[in-house]
């Protein structure tokens, strides 16, 4: 027990309570290049943010917003003279917020999915994959997916790992071989915590997240790279979505984009096509 909580309060700084996150820092010296008819609130730009996923988006030991994620949002509200303001809440409720319009944007590394694609306007900014691993002694040896059959292994709820790790698993088991038994929670911190504990095997994450995990020596990654997809920048609005592409393209030019990449060695979008990918929702 001890132990745990020894655990759970060194990843303390990638979780909270959930509310809004009061770090925004306004634009200044231009004028909004969104009008108000486009935005939630004049002037801001407001994006959903699920601050448990280092190096992608977390808070840190001072309770304060770091990450990809957040640095990208500043950047992009700052090419288009807008104020921004991340609003804190878990994963799956974000799409029906952000249809609701409760928020501008969500920034939180949203994996493309061609169904997602009819829902929102999505425009991909980064690449992301699926790892494994183990605690750093484990017994348990892995060289594919399939070694995880017939053994328990934590997943974040809700989101594009579990769904990929289940198409996985049903595959696996028309083959022949046991299933996995899936064992779902709220964060990454929650799935490492467990793994400790001793309550789950293996966990899955993405492989930035995994990484920080494995650069603290907290697990072993086994596999990683596993179905790669694009993720992206998600909007009810298609002008808003355009203009935030277009600042994207900025960015890329001027060398943040880079710049933010190298700082946390996320992977950078293959083709730099920064734009809207898919149909998104009738107008």
């Amino acid at each position: 027990m001890r132990r745990l909580l020894a655990l759970s309060l060194l990843l303390g700084a990638l979780g909270a309570a959930p509310g809004a996150l009061a770090q925004s820092a306004p634009a200044q010296g231009c004028a909004p290049k969104v009008s108000a008819d486009h935005l939630v609130a004049p002037g801001k730009l407001q994006m959903s943010i699920n601050p448990t996923l280092p190096p992608q988006q977390f808070l840190d030991e001072k309770g304060e917003l770091q990450g990809l994620n957040a640095e990208l949002g500043k950047a992009i509200a700052a090419k288009l003279c807008l104020e921004p303001e991340f609003v804190r809440m878990d994963m799956p409720p974000m799409i029906p917020a952000l249809k609701a319009r409760r928020f501008d944007a969500i920034n939180t590394g949203l994996f493309w999915t061609e169904e997602r694609s009819k829902l929102l306007f999505m425009i991909p900014y980064a690449q992301q994959a699926i790892s494994i691993y183990t605690l750093p002694d484990s017994p348990l040896k892995i060289a594919k997916f399939e070694d995880l059959s017939g053994h328990s292994v934590g997943i974040e709820t809700a989101t594009y790992q579990e769904r990929q790790a289940k198409v996985l698993n049903e595959r696996m088991v028309a083959q022949g071989l046991k299933p996995i038994d899936f064992r779902s929670f709220k964060t990454a911190s929650e799935t490492t915590a467990a793994l400790k504990a001793g309550q789950i095997e293996a966990g899955i994450n993405i492989d930035e997240t995994a990484r920080v995990f494995e650069e603290k020596g907290l697990v072993k990654i086994w596999v990683q790279g596993l179905n790669g997809t694009d993720i992206t920048l998600d909007f009810i609005d298609r002008p808003l979505a355009e203009a935030v592409a277009k600042a994207l393209a900025e960015l890329s030019a001027d060398g943040t984009y880079d710049k933010l990449f190298d700082k946390f060695k996320m992977t950078r979008l293959k083709d730099r096509a920064f734009a809207i990918r898919g149909t998104g929702p009738a107008q």
